[in-house]
């Protein structure tokens, strides 16, 4: 008999589908200990009493567990996700266990990988429990061959026959989802931002025409696409003067301008490419010691202390929050009276994780001027090392 020679091909190929096979148990059974926890950490009844206290968190649909609230952080870190990442996994976890039985058997048993049923779960939180029982048998035995479209397609129509007036009131909440987000938290080196947003249809069309024909009245040397940036930023105005903000952050020897908030380094030049723009009105602030340990004997931290303490941290300073400081809590690291209210004891939170904060035993320690060490109820340990420098 022959010999039967397998190939370096072969082999590769073989030992593909196996860590596929072994990714996949694997995800599910992640999905399983999500499970787990919150089955070891339900939902309470609040207590009102409590200010800013722990939550009974809704995570999924009707008729699933509920899971507290202050419970999420720590999983979502020992998963490798953020906060409102975890909350969404546990959720879908949940959503699968408990009301879709059939695809949660099909992801136990390896048939489904787990990416997919988790977006059939986000689809039908929202749902009824029959709606969601009917999604559930309909797509089970075939999602392994279903696409994105498809699970969306069942799911609106198990909402327009289970649910009507939910699926008009899910009409009316997507146009409150409408948004227009400018990027300034992702400046370009060269001073260049992102631009995005969901515009109602008739809306865009009429965004579309401005900007045509605004773009029509500019330089026709310059390409098409950058008059219609211009034209777009032209909007901005509205006929009147514009005002620049700009922080100058220096260090011996190096020259370098920042735009608020965007820790982004842009060149002497572009900023007077900013200020020689027709229309535009430059208002110069100097900017606060970064380094100066300001003091104040009350509760509340001074106006200065909060800027010192938005310039310092960009975002909330809780491990993977990149909520931005300008809206967050300034909080006491030490609590007050026996941490003063002072540059070196004051930082950042979140309103999620500053009640997270408060009332667990979550807590966290300054180690440097922009470094700190949080540790979780369970004793794991966390560094957070935001630097303010501009590189």
């Amino acid at each position: 008999m022959a010999a039967t020679t397998i190939t370096r091909t072969e082999q590769v190929l073989a030992a593909a589908h196996a860590t596929r096979s072994t990714i996949t148990s694997l995800e599910a059974e992640q999905l399983v200990q999500a499970v787990q926890w919150a089955e070891l950490h339900p939902g309470d009844v609040v207590d009102e009493s409590v200010p800013w206290g722990d939550r009974d968190l809704e995570i999924a649909g009707d008729g699933a567990p509920t899971v507290a609230e202050f419970a999420i952080a720590e999983f979502a870190f020992a998963v490798g996700l953020n906060t409102d990442a975890g909350r969404v996994f546990i959720g879908d976890a949940v959503e699968l266990c408990h009301r879709l039985p059939r695809t949660w058997t099909r992801v136990l048993a390896g048939e489904v990988v787990a990416w997919k049923a988790r977006k059939v779960a986000q689809q039908t939180k929202a749902l009824p429990m029959d709606a969601a029982a009917f999604v559930d048998r309909a797509l089970a035995p075939v999602l392994h061959l279903c696409n994105f479209a498809q699970i969306e397609r069942t799911v609106e129509a198990a909402r327009a026959d289970f649910d009507p007036q939910g699926a008009e009131e899910r009409r009316l909440a997507d146009a409150e989802e409408r948004h227009f987000d400018i990027h300034l938290d992702r400046v370009s080196s060269t001073g260049l931002v992102d631009v995005s947003g969901t515009l109602d249809v008739a809306d865009a069309y009429a965004l579309q025409q401005t900007i045509a024909a605004t773009a029509a009245t500019l330089d026709p040397e310059l390409p098409l696409d950058v008059r219609r940036s211009i034209a777009a930023g032209m909007l901005g105005t509205g006929g009147m003067e514009r005002e620049v903000v700009i922080y100058a952050h220096t260090r011996p020897d190096q020259s370098m301008v920042e735009v608020e908030n965007t820790r982004t380094v842009v060149t002497p030049d572009q900023v007077r490419g900013w200020c020689e723009q027709a229309g535009t009105k430059i208002t110069v602030r100097p900017v606060l010691d970064l380094n100066e340990n300001l003091a104040t004997d009350s509760y509340a931290p001074t106006e200065r202390q909060q800027e010192q303490v938005t310039l310092t941290f960009p975002t909330c300073v809780f491990p993977s929050c990149s909520r931005p400081s300008r809206t967050a809590d300034t909080d006491h690291i030490d609590d007050f009276p026996r941490g003063r209210t002072e540059t070196v004891n004051l930082a950042p939170l979140c309103r999620g994780h500053h009640r997270l904060k408060t009332h667990t035993a979550w807590t966290y320690h300054r180690m440097g001027p922009t470094t700190f060490v949080w540790t979780s109820p369970h004793g794991h340990t966390y560094l957070v090392d935001i630097d303010r420098h501009i590189h």
